[in-house]
C-alpha cells in the first residue's frame, strides 16, 4: 500500500486527568503535535520511537512481541495516551519502537476513530460507510 500522512496529536492521559481533577496545570499536560504520522494499514496499535514515550513520560507497563516493521523485537507496551486526528480522540495503549522508526498509527485507532484509507487521494477519511460522520458500532 502507498503511504499516508497525517497529522496527529498525542497527549499523555495521565496527565489529562491530573489536569481535569486541577492537580496539574492544563499547559503541563505532555504532548506532540506530528505533522507526518505514518498510518501503518498492517500495524495493530500506535507505535511511537522511544524518544516521544520519554517526551510523553509514558510508564511501560508491560512486554508484548513487535514485528515486522521495526524489526522483530520484544518491546514495551506503555500506558495509554489519547491520540486525536481530525478533530476526533481515543485512548490507546503504546507500544515502543526503536528511534529510527516512524510513529505508526494502526487499526485499532483507526476503527476507535471511524476513520478509513483513501488509496486513492493518499489520505485519511471518515468512513464513507458511516457518511463520513464518527460513529461508535455496537454489536
Amino acid at each position: 500500500m502507498r503511504h499516508v500522512l497525517t497529522e496527529a496529536t498525542i497527549e499523555n492521559l495521565a496527565d489529562l486527568y491530573e489536569a481535569e481533577r486541577r492537580i496539574r496545570a492544563p499547559d503541563q499536560v505532555r504532548s506532540l503535535v506530528l505533522m507526518d504520522a505514518l498510518v501503518g494499514t498492517e500495524t495493530t496499535t500506535l507505535a511511537l520511537p522511544t524518544r516521544f514515550i520519554r517526551q510523553l513520560g509514558l510508564k511501560k507497563v508491560s512486554k508484548g512481541r513487535a514485528s515486522p516493521y521495526a524489526g522483530a523485537h520484544r518491546g514495551n507496551v506503555c500506558e495509554p495516551v489519547r491520540l486525536t486526528i481530525q478533530g476526533r480522540f481515543c485512548s490507546v495503549d503504546v507500544i515502543e519502537v526503536p528511534d529510527d522508526a516512524p510513529v505508526l498509527i494502526g487499526q485499532i485507532p483507526l476503527v476507535m476513530l471511524d476513520l478509513v484509507v483513501d488509496v486513492r487521494g493518499r489520505r485519511l477519511t471518515g468512513n464513507p460507510a458511516h457518511g463520513g460522520e464518527h460513529v461508535l458500532e455496537l454489536y
